[in-house]
């Protein structure tokens, strides 16, 4: 099966290259990005590509802009190649079903966390002192248990290596207190629209992450929407709260890397080919429980 690992698209200007996608500049008010089939665990991209990923995050993205497009305004142009410039067509085999034309916007450095569920970096904090990001939590929660109501936990935006857990009022002196206010409201309201669908999907929205920009004066949704690398999708049927439980992102990858004697720098190790195919699987797999269609 064909993986893309990295485009190229000669004569295009490459803006970045992060750990999955490739963001190119066209013109001064438009991007190119492009979902790969890159995975990374711990900070490092691994040697082994995913197949059918980039594809995956693309079309589930796709899926919540629409699904959503009545809650917030989002940054999509088209992702259908046939409409994009003349330059681009050419490479329509690097982009066809991983890619989307946007609107270029002025980013919020902070990444806009809602959690539903305690786990992850949340449960840590909540053992060593009954909070997640400053907020106050019940006494006696369990891991992955259910919170009371959902809860807006903003990050900051590293350059380099994790995001940094951060107060609503440390949010507010990066980006101000309104447009973080703003940013919460659309968080919440974003979250409890998705996670009331995923339900009726079988599929548990424990916690997921948003970035927001500025087009104009206008506040926009952006990058990659409820996806298996944004977000911990749990299947509903298998929930039950006080450890971890199983999930459809990459999860799978990390436990696998947990076992070898790997010291989590560059180079990363590559995958053998079941856990390659597995991954792949719990990937197409959320995409046809959330959808309902098949790639």
């Amino acid at each position: 099966m064909k993986t893309l690992l990295q485009t190229s698209i000669p004569g295009i200007p490459l803006l970045s290259r992060g750990k999955v996608r490739d963001v190119y500049g066209i013109g001064g008010d438009k991007l190119l990005m492009v979902a790969t089939d890159r995975i990374s665990a711990f900070d490092c991209v691994l040697g082994s590509p995913i197949p059918d990923k980039g594809r995956v995050l693309t079309q589930i993205s796709l899926f919540w802009f629409d699904f959503l497009k009545d809650v917030v305004p989002n940054h999509l142009l088209t992702a259908d190649v046939s409409e994009y410039p003349a330059e681009l067509r050419p490479y329509a085999d690097q982009l066809e079903g991983r890619s989307m034309l946007v609107r270029r916007a002025e980013m919020v450095q902070i990444e806009c966390v809602a959690r539903g569920y305690i786990v992850g970096s949340g449960w840590k904090e909540y053992k060593a002192g009954g909070t997640v990001c400053g907020i106050a939590l019940p006494e006696g929660m369990m891991e992955c248990g259910r919170l009371p109501e959902a809860i807006f936990t903003p990050a900051f935006k590293a350059q380099s290596g994790h995001d940094e857990n951060i107060t609503f009022d440390a949010a507010a002196q990066i980006a101000g207190v309104d447009v973080v206010t703003r940013l919460r409201d659309l968080t919440l309201a974003i979250y409890s629209k998705a996670a009331a669908y995923a339900e009726t999907r079988g599929i548990i929205l424990a916690d997921t992450k948003f970035e927001f920009g500025f087009i104009g004066d206008t506040l926009t949704l952006g990058d990659e929407v409820l996806t298996p690398d944004s977000s911990r999708f749990w299947p509903a049927a298998e929930y039950q709260p006080g450890g971890p439980q199983p999930s459809f992102d990459k999860q799978y990858v990390r436990d696998y890397l947990e076992t070898l004697t790997w010291n989590k720098q560059p180079p990363a190790p590559a995958l053998p080919p079941e856990v390659v195919e597995k991954t792949a699987e719990k990937y197409r797999d959320a995409y046809r429980r959330l959808t309902g269609k098949s790639l």
